[in-house]
């Protein structure tokens, strides 16, 4: 199965199972619209018609719609990188809702937590949030000797090199996991939703011990203006994701919104903002 044809049904799942049509007087809208915004409203009918969507007025509360969300992009993502494994061969796994004390370049935050807890004046200095659980992790498995040799061999048993490396399963008595990304999900972009995707990703960058995995944000968020407080500017996140950019692009474009069209087109020219069918790829460099 090729990426459009995953793209398709992961937007087939989503318009089934998360998206409903909610009522405001005489008008419908969809649920990842902002109910006080006209044009969000319209962007995201839109984005439904492209997608020849044809949701339920069943209702869904926001904190399931964002679960389902999550696992929607965590499946499309495990098996569109599935495709690529030829780019990026690894004995991969994917999971959502687990710690990064999980894996080894955040290992050590599980044991200075300990310490934090059982001190109070340490908690106060230097805060307590150090293990974050971030909606979508990809890790890849440390690998054995004998994978490593298997065109010849590169390392024996016996010598004292490479004797530290996380990717050598050997190294360790109980090998953990390298995390190789750390995906934020978010429905749509409301008050602080965008900062805590930031927060996280500060967190990633400063308490590694080891490479930095990738950091990226997936969103179904219809307004660009609410875009831009997450995908603009550079150092926190890799790049935001939408789970349908050609289709809002055209939803903006038809409905006449220059402002909000100008912002879209500085956020992709600024390479800022991406599809989720570029995502896979993006994880394979």
């Amino acid at each position: 199965m090729n990426i459009a044809q995953l793209r398709q049904e992961y937007h087939q799942h989503i318009c089934k199972e998360i998206i409903r049509l909610q009522r405001d007087k005489d008008t419908y809208y969809p649920n990842f619209a902002d109910r006080g915004s006209k044009a969000s409203r319209a962007i995201a009918l839109g984005i439904l018609r492209r997608l020849r969507c044809s949701p339920t007025y069943e209702k869904i509360s926001g904190q399931t719609a964002g679960r389902l969300f999550e696992r929607a992009t965590k499946d499309f993502l495990e098996q569109a990188f599935l495709q690529l494994h030829h780019l990026r061969p690894g004995n991969w796994y994917y999971s959502t809702q687990s710690p990064i004390s999980d894996f080894d370049q955040y290992e050590h935050l599980a044991n200075l937590e300990k310490i934090v807890k059982q001190d109070s004046e340490l908690a106060t200095a230097l805060g307590k949030d150090y293990i974050i659980t971030p909606d979508i992790v990809i890790g890849r498995r440390p690998i054995s000797d004998e994978e490593i040799n298997q065109g010849g061999e590169i390392i024996a048993a016996e010598d004292a090199l490479a004797s530290f490396t996380p990717l050598r399963q050997a190294n360790f008595e109980h090998p953990r996991p390298i995390l190789h990304a750390s995906i934020s999900c978010k429905w749509t972009l409301r008050s602080d939703r965008g900062q805590n995707a930031r927060t996280e990703a500060l967190n990633l960058i400063r308490n590694r011990k080891g490479h930095l995995p990738h950091i990226a944000a997936v969103t179904a968020e219809p307004l660009p203006t609410r875009l831009a407080s997450l995908a603009l500017g550079t150092g926190d996140l890799d790049c935001v994701y939408h789970f349908a950019l050609p289709e809002m692009q055209e939803a903006i474009a038809e409905i006449g919104n220059e402002d909000q069209l100008e912002m879209l087109m500085m956020l992709i020219e600024g390479r800022r903002l991406r599809d989720i069918s570029d995502l896979p790829f993006d994880l394979a460099t």
